[in-house]
């Protein structure tokens, strides 16, 4: 299922339909989907926040501001959720709350979630059908599918009121179908923040040297200094991915909605790659190619004037993926060279099982290494060419992401 791994900011506002969030939130993590539940004031005269929390396996959010205990910081929750979340899925959605989202009002918790998110928004609302019909709802509703918003229609049927007719939330089993759908849906594929979107997918990007201790003082390594790879996370993040980055040695903050993990050798890059299933892999790390065979547990001394010192491979991580990679995955190496690039960076393409590869020439003015811009030629699996001139290492970022969509 499109479901599975996504991060999903679940929404359950005043409807009597409220009920029906218990099972759709248990269904969802069955879907494989990582859920926090957030909950309007007015929903939790319908259904404890209790029961959802237990469900969901986290606390439900409702107030805007911290209570009483909370850590001061708790009120900027909503900047770290929007970040976070894959999708929000808001079910039931009241034609209170609708009127506030389309109205841009940030009255609770889950209003400033949705204004602060990048990704993909559905509202599936429950409502009286003359409320449904009213064509207040009527211009909400085509305000917030003009803002890109999904908006479900309500099933037909006995509502509450002893009326029949259209304004039923969709049984639970039916919205995570619906779901499901919706996110592996091309609407997820719209344009978001000057490219295209890659809202529901999961970007693993490599970056930084590693490092191979010879002893507990001196090691083996490179000049990376992490910028591409940086640059690529923070792009991916901001199209609405969800971002893992995998970072040797590096002294970069790590980039907003990003989740980080710090590697030092290849061996450490090896096992966390190994740990994830993305959509996506951008490999812009500068691994080690070879580590010492031998490593001291004490500072090797001066002795003779020469020094040999015997080495050996390290674990070739882009290989291992290319090697395991599943259908719908999408594998980006980047080629380092000094002297007749591109027929190794061709050659490193076809070796490693990689759809792209991104090659930059080390010593070029304005590219590799160090510097603060870049030049890359990107090259594909089917033969497609494309030249990213000397930009910032952030415009590179976005044309590579560009490319590969």
């Amino acid at each position: 299922m499109a479901l599975d791994g996504k991060r999903i900011v679940l929404g359950i506002t005043g409807s009597i339909a409220a009920y029906k969030a218990a099972d759709l939130t248990r269904r969802l993590l069955k879907a494989g989907a990582d859920v926090q539940p957030v909950m309007t004031t007015s929903a939790g005269r319908f259904i404890p926040p209790l029961t959802i929390a237990t469900l969901a396996g986290k606390p439900v959010l409702s107030e805007l501001f911290p209570e009483a205990g909370q850590a001061q910081d708790a009120w900027t929750k909503h900047v770290e959720l929007g970040l976070w979340a894959d999708a929000i899925v808001i079910a039931p959605a009241t034609a209170q709350t609708m009127a506030s989202l389309a109205g841009g009002f940030c009255d609770s918790m889950l209003a400033a979630i949705v204004l602060s998110a990048r990704c993909p928004v559905m509202v599936a609302p429950a409502m009286d059908h003359d409320m449904w019909a009213h064509p207040a709802t009527r211009r909400n509703v085509s305000v917030l599918e003009g803002d890109g918003v999904e908006v479900v229609s309500p099933a037909h049927g006995e509502l509450a009121s002893g009326l029949v007719g259209d304004g039923r939330l969709p049984e639970p089993e039916d919205l995570v179908r619906l779901i499901d759908e919706w996110m592996a849906s091309s609407k997820m594929d719209a344009d978001l923040e000057g490219g295209p979107s890659m809202a529901g997918r999961h970007v693993l990007v490599t970056a930084g040297p590693t490092r191979e201790a010879m002893d507990p003082v001196r090691f083996l390594s490179n000049g990376s200094t992490g910028q591409m790879g940086f640059a690529i996370a923070a792009q991916a993040a901001a199209r609405g991915a969800r971002v893992t980055l995998l970072a040797g040695p590096v002294a970069l903050e790590t980039p907003p909605g990003v989740d980080r993990v710090d590697i030092v050798t290849a061996d450490d890059l090896m096992h966390a790659a190994l740990e994830v299933d993305p959509d996506v892999v951008i490999a812009a790390a500068a691994v080690s190619d070879y580590a010492p065979a031998e490593t001291s547990d004490r500072k090797l001394k001066k002795g003779d004037d020469d020094l040999t010192l015997h080495l050996q491979r390290t674990p070739d991580v882009l290989a291992a993926l290319g090697e395991r990679r599943r259908d719908g995955q999408t594998l980006v190496g980047f080629a380092l060279e000094t002297h007749d690039g591109e027929a190794h960076a061709r050659a490193k393409l076809e070796r490693k099982n990689l759809d792209w590869i991104a090659l930059n020439v080390q010593g070029e003015a304005g590219a590799g290494m160090g510097s603060a811009t870049n030049r890359v030629t990107l090259l594909g699996a089917d033969g497609q060419r494309v030249e990213i001139p000397t930009s910032s290492k952030a415009d590179v970022a976005a044309a590579i992401l560009d490319a590969i969509a």
